[in-house]
């Protein structure tokens, strides 16, 4: 399997009255070369701004970064209509989009929408269903009839367009598995990063559940939500007493990063700031033109020069 290229970007607030500065910070980072921005999707809260509708807006105004909602509240997308939405906005920006996807935490909050409340279980299986569906409701093809426990639809004709890839935000055993049989990517929960005892117990889950249905586990990109500082000078600590990456200097990024591409199977970084709220443009920028380029050169060498030893 070809070595996949590592991809950065950064996660945005998304209040109602921020909507100018998301707008610029994220065309910064199309114009600095980041890859992707990600917005959260809680649409029981009415400061928020829409995660879909926000995307459709944010990728007609740039031209080269990808978006997606970290994740995609399922219960109040249903899958049919969210195939329609995720392959509309591939079609129109090129390509430039992620489903980002979740089986619903706030079961309070989605239950007020008016949405059927669903066990954990149920809810999981409607998520591998959803993910399931989304993909024959892509790529061309002949009508689609599918009966399932939570989706059934009968002679929906598919999109010409092919969905694009799904990463997850699984947690629990499950979620985790069906992960590894329909998924394309791995979003860890709670900002778990490679040296969590979270992700280290996760991962191998996702792994079993990938070769059990004849996959290579190396097909589901692990892409890390990463809060945390970016110093001007070098941290002595620079994770907390539970062990979990809080931040450093530049250089201190470079060095954690790469070694999480090459010894941990890393695929991609979202960064978001330290304190849940808004990103700073500073912030933005030294991910952008210092930390992502440096990571990029120091893993193409090493790649390189391994496959110059083995040849």
């Amino acid at each position: 399997m070809p070595t996949q290229e590592v991809v950065f970007g950064f996660g945005a607030h998304s209040n109602v009255p921020d909507g100018p500065e998301l707008l610029r910070m994220v065309q910064q980072a199309d114009r600095d070369g980041l890859d992707h921005f990600s917005l959260s999707d809680h649409p029981y809260l009415g400061e928020r701004l829409d995660a879909y509708a926000s995307l459709g807006f944010l990728l007609g105004r740039t031209s080269r970064i990808s978006g997606f909602a970290n994740v995609t509240n399922l219960p109040t997308r249903p899958a049919p209509l969210l195939a329609r939405a995720v392959t509309s906005l591939s079609a129109l920006s090129g390509g430039r989009v992620v489903l980002g996807m979740g089986a619903g935490g706030l079961w309070d909050r989605i239950a007020d929408m008016g949405v059927e409340r669903l066990s954990p279980g149920q809810a999981v299986e409607a998520f591998e269903e959803a993910i399931v569906l989304v993909k024959k409701l892509s790529g061309g093809g002949p009508p689609v009839t599918f009966e399932g426990r939570h989706y059934r639809v009968r002679e929906i004709e598919p999109s010409p367009v092919a969905a694009p890839p799904v990463w997850t935000g699984s947690v629990g055993r499950k979620s985790l598995a069906a992960t590894g049989r329909v998924a394309d990517g791995w979003i860890p929960g709670h900002a778990a990063d490679w040296l969590s005892e979270r992700y280290r117990t996760s991962r191998p889950l996702v792994d079993e559940a990938a070769e059990s249905v004849g996959r290579d586990p190396r097909e589901i990109r692990t892409v890390f939500n990463l809060p945390g500082r970016i110093t001007d000078q070098p941290l002595t600590r620079t994770r907390d007493a539970d062990g979990r990456w809080t931040g450093g200097s530049p250089d201190q990024w470079i060095d954690e990063l790469t070694t999480a591409v090459l010894d941990h199977g890393a695929a991609g970084f979202t960064l978001f700031a330290a304190d849940h709220g808004p990103q700073d443009t500073v912030s933005l920028a030294r991910w952008s033109a210092e930390i992502a380029p440096a990571v990029r050169e120091a893993v193409t060498a090493v790649r390189e020069a391994v496959t110059k030893e083995t040849n």
